[in-house]
């Protein structure tokens, strides 16, 4: 968690609930508030003009989203959708700005969370541009694993094979068929079509 619960009520923050499916904030409107997960599943997403999806993140419990937006005039350049029941965190601009000001040591984790967000998108957008489908899949595993678990398919990925795809660019079917290559020479193990990494 970036920042306590504690601290975001005394400043002025609300719960809110929002049903899976619903609609937090729309690629278009004007940033007003920063966001904090208590408990649920977010996505940000983007949709192409055919309709298909472009998942940018899937955040869950203790995240935020929408900050680095609050530090700039323009629109946001995504959509953020409750994939589950969510009960989320959520301060007015002025309000998360004054609590940055009189508390620098949040100033700097915050930095540190958005830094880690665009190291990540770089290496994404890098990755994402190779034809190799094996690739792609293992950044988001690598991603998500992070430095929490060091063994061997000890880590379950926490994504459906179709938040895979939205995430990496790939068709449903190529994410099925590279799973399956990345069984064969145990890079994953597929148990239950459960995915460990």
């Amino acid at each position: 968690m970036i920042i306590s619960e504690d601290l975001l009520l005394a400043y002025g923050a609300n719960y809110e609930t929002f049903d899976a499916n619903e609609t937090i904030f729309s690629e278009g409107n004007l940033p007003k508030f920063y966001f904090q997960i208590n408990h649920g599943i977010v996505e940000l997403n983007n949709y192409h003009e055919d309709g298909k999806e472009f998942t940018q993140n899937i955040l869950s419990d203790g995240q935020s989203f929408g900050e680095s937006f609050l530090f700039d005039d323009k629109v946001y350049p995504t959509n953020a959708t409750a994939k589950t029941s969510c009960n989320i965190l959520k301060i007015s601009k002025t309000d998360f700005f004054n609590l940055l000001n009189q508390h620098p040591e949040i100033s700097s984790r915050m930095l540190k969370c958005i830094a880690d967000r665009l190291y990540y998108k770089y290496v994404m957008l890098f990755n994402v541009s190779s034809p190799d489908p094996v690739l792609k899949i293992k950044t988001v595993m690598d991603h998500l694993k992070g430095d929490h678990n060091t063994h061997k398919h000890s880590f379950q990925i926490p994504l459906t094979r179709q938040q895979l795809a939205n995430l990496t660019g790939l068709r449903v079917e190529t994410v099925i068929r590279t799973i399956k290559k990345m069984h064969n020479i145990n890079l994953v193990k597929v148990q239950n079509r459960k995915i460990f990494y």
